[in-house]
């Protein structure tokens, strides 16, 4: 493609370094490949120059493109990811006798069974907390909270009080350096310590540190918004005071703050650690239209913390179209119109912010017969335990002869969790199968519980006994009374180490629920929760937005985009200031991963449509991207929610000739039909009486709308000819 003005400046910076700020598809990895190029043109040696990107696929997509723009024969700098860097520099200070050699544990069970013992070696005399500490949640807690500390470079105890962590889990600290002694003892090491270790040590011998120093010249680093404290700290190291550092990356897309991210490192922190920088913006977008790239740039206007920049849709960009929906119904009439047009599911995505607002959407596509695949086949929703679980409580209510089952004993004894070590569930579970009589006190089975074990055991046996007798129920009120009875909120969220992890699981359970409430049959909601479906490669891909950073699609559906969902918050998790720059962030990763439609769904009932809904301003986006597109010579300023943003944006594009004004709070947001209209509001039409909006799509100026009315079911109308009136006025 033709390089544009910016994208040639940073190609042709002259030196010292260099800070891109670069929007989501600005072309930064042609740019980065022929910025290389240019510098190999001017004689900087092949060896002289490193290239760092964030992750194994990027390097390799960096590597194919910069091996197609280059000359024939042309020797290639080295790409590599930290880690693999990490690895080499290992290796060299074995050979030195500065470390001792290690074997790698590259499986996540090796690592598992690590921190097992760790746990149990540090709880060895509080015997009590010690099953809690061995449930799958708390030791990959434990092992974030560890891969943490090493990436921040932190005094495990200096860190652990300002993670979001459960009280239960004050021995982290202690496991840490447990697992460490364990690590030593056993030479072997993680891949946090490819970094960790060799740090560590240049750190603390300055003569060292000028061993691998000044073999550098250039140094240009990919999602430079991503890097850890470690990472950052070892660049400065390697480039020293002679290499020209260039940052590329986005502030705005810095999502990964959980594992030692920080905005700060693009905005500030790179000049701190490497002085003075020339900055330059790569500010066109090449994936969308103007609709998205105003959605986009309204999205994140709010957050403090941010670079002065916007993002702007490049001419020759497809129109995007970007519309607001109410539940699955809207998901999948979307899909049968892609399909009519003759396009494959493919490319569509449905992105949520987690896994558990996903299942509506799987159960929806299910029914509906279309194909799907998930970015992480564990997480299709019969094979979460918890899902597991829940359908074996409906189908045990209406299968008694399940109750001599020993394994869905055991599912049903272990999920919500009990606290009670597995093998230990499993003996009783066999034994409950066999007797169906719970056994006595002294029974070595129970003797070896605490008091509180037993009690809840016991009141899980005395559901699972009851169940049967009430298989005549719905299973929304079945599974109801099973989260109360197995208390399964106070549960989950004990159980889960981190807060967010724990209020998913509770989430899980509440999404169920609200969706078993549309299957009043308990046989056909058990057979829609035990389906064996696999993933099919030619379907929607479904999730997570952390997951999609870096790719795109032509159809993006972001599902559950409501308050406390996303942005994701509590009563007893609420949101700080910081917290919700970093929400608004994560949505605007996942809006900008659209090419030509966008769709933001909510889900309506008890569920308020998410804040960032409005603030990304989606109907003024669609008017004036329908301005920018069509004759303005005779159309009225718009009216818009932020004129400042706008006329920027317009300026940008030297659109002088399309005009807009501030809106009142009377005034129409985008165009008088738009203005009447949004999801979730009330109406009442002349034939079909009382409903509520579920979607506003097409031209904002003569929106098409989907009603759900109380009477006359769904219904599809073009507003400016249909006989309704509203009886909600604009939200605010």
């Amino acid at each position: 493609m033709e390089l544009t003005a910016q994208q040639q400046a940073v190609i042709r910076h002259a030196g010292g370094h260099a800070r891109v700020a670069a929007v989501a598809g600005a072309g930064k990895t042609t740019t980065m490949a022929a910025r290389v190029l240019h510098l190999l043109a001017q004689g900087v040696a092949p060896r002289r120059m490193l290239v760092l990107m964030f992750n194994r696929s990027a390097r390799e997509d960096f590597q194919r493109r910069l091996a197609l723009m280059a000359p024939a024969g042309q020797p290639l700098p080295d790409v590599r990811t930290f880690h693999s860097l990490g690895h080499r520099l290992t290796q060299s200070l074995c050979r030195w006798g500065v470390l001792e050699s290690r074997r790698l544990l590259s499986a996540d069970w090796q690592l598992e069974r690590l921190l097992r013992q760790a746990s149990l070696n540090v709880l060895e005399h509080q015997r009590e907390r010690r099953d809690a500490a061995l449930e799958g949640d708390r030791l990959e807690t434990l092992a974030h909270y560890c891969a943490l500390v090493k990436a921040e470079m932190a005094e495990p105890e200096a860190l652990y009080p300002r993670l979001d962590l459960e009280d239960d889990t004050d021995y982290f600290p202690a496991a840490f350096h447990e697992a460490e002694r364990l690590l030593r003892a056993e030479g072997v090491m993680t891949y946090d310590d490819l970094l960790y270790r060799p740090l560590r040590a240049l750190e603390a011998d300055s003569a060292l540190r000028a061993r691998v120093a000044g073999f550098l010249d250039h140094v240009i680093i990919d999602e430079y918004q991503d890097i850890n404290a470690a990472q950052q700290r070892l660049l400065a190291l390697l480039a020293g005071k002679q290499a020209a550092v260039m940052a590329v990356g986005d502030a705005n897309q810095c999502i990964y703050e959980w594992r030692g991210a920080h905005p700060d490192t693009m905005l500030t922190d790179f000049t701190a650690t490497f002085g003075q920088a020339r900055d330059y913006p790569l500010s066109i977008t090449f994936r969308h239209g103007h609709a998205l790239a105003l959605a986009a740039n309204h999205a994140i206007a709010a957050n403090r913390r941010r670079p002065d920049q916007i993002c702007l849709a490049a001419d020759a960009n497809p129109t995007t179209r970007v519309a607001v929906g109410q539940g699955s119904r809207v998901l999948l009439d979307a899909l049968a119109d892609w399909q009519a047009q003759g396009r494959e599911l493919a490319e569509t995505c449905l992105l949520v912010r987690s896994w558990a607002l996903s299942v509506p959407f799987q159960l929806a596509l299910l029914q509906a017969g279309l194909a799907f695949r998930l970015s992480r086949e564990d997480r299709f929703v019969f094979r979460l335990p918890l899902v597991q679980a829940l359908a074996g409580y409906l189908s045990l209510a209406r299968q008694p002869a399940l109750l001599h089952d020993p394994q869905l004993l055991h599912l049903l004894l272990a999920q919500p969790t009990t606290f009670v070590a597995r093998e230990r569930l499993w003996r009783l579970a066999c034994r409950l199968a066999e007797t169906q009589a719970w056994p006595e006190r002294s029974d070595p089975l129970l003797s070896e519980l605490k008091p509180l074990q037993r009690r809840t055991l016991k009141k899980r046996w005395a559901l699972l006994c009851e169940l049967p007798k009430l298989g005549a129920w719905p299973p929304a009120k079945l599974l109801r009374h099973v989260a109360d009875v197995v208390e399964a909120e106070k549960v989950l969220k004990r159980a889960a180490a981190r807060r967010a992890k724990g209020e998913e699981d509770v989430r899980l359970v509440d999404v169920l629920i609200e969706q078993a409430e549309n299957v009043p049959d308990t046989d056909a909601f058990i057979e829609l929760l035990q389906r064996p479906v696999q993933n099919q490669a030619g379907g929607v891909l479904i999730s997570t937005v952390h997951a999609a950073k870096g790719l795109e699609w032509p159809l993006v559906a972001m599902a559950g985009v409501n308050e406390e969902d996303f942005p994701h918050y509590s009563r007893d998790n609420p949101l700080t200031d910081e917290r919700l720059e970093e929400e608004r962030r994560l949505f605007y990763v996942g809006v900008t991963r659209a090419q030509e439609e966008l769709w933001l769904l909510h889900d309506g009932g008890g569920h308020r449509p998410s804040r960032f809904i409005g603030e990304c301003a989606w109907q003024d986006s669609m008017a004036i991207a329908g301005r920018i597109a069509g004759d303005t010579s005779a159309d009225a300023p718009l009216p818009v929610a932020s004129t400042g943003l706008v006329q920027c944006y317009l300026s940008a594009l030297g659109r002088d000739d399309v005009a807009v004004v501030e809106s009142s709070r009377d005034a129409p947001l985008a165009g008088a039909a738009a203005s009447a209209y949004f999801p979730g509001q009330r109406l009442r039409h002349a034939v079909f009486g009382e409903g509520k909006v579920a979607a506003v799509e097409g031209n904002p100026d003569d929106p098409v709308i989907d009603v759900l009315f109380l009477d006359a079911g769904q219904r599809r109308l073009i507003a400016s000819r249909a006989p309704i009136e509203t009886l909600d006025a604009v939200p605010r």
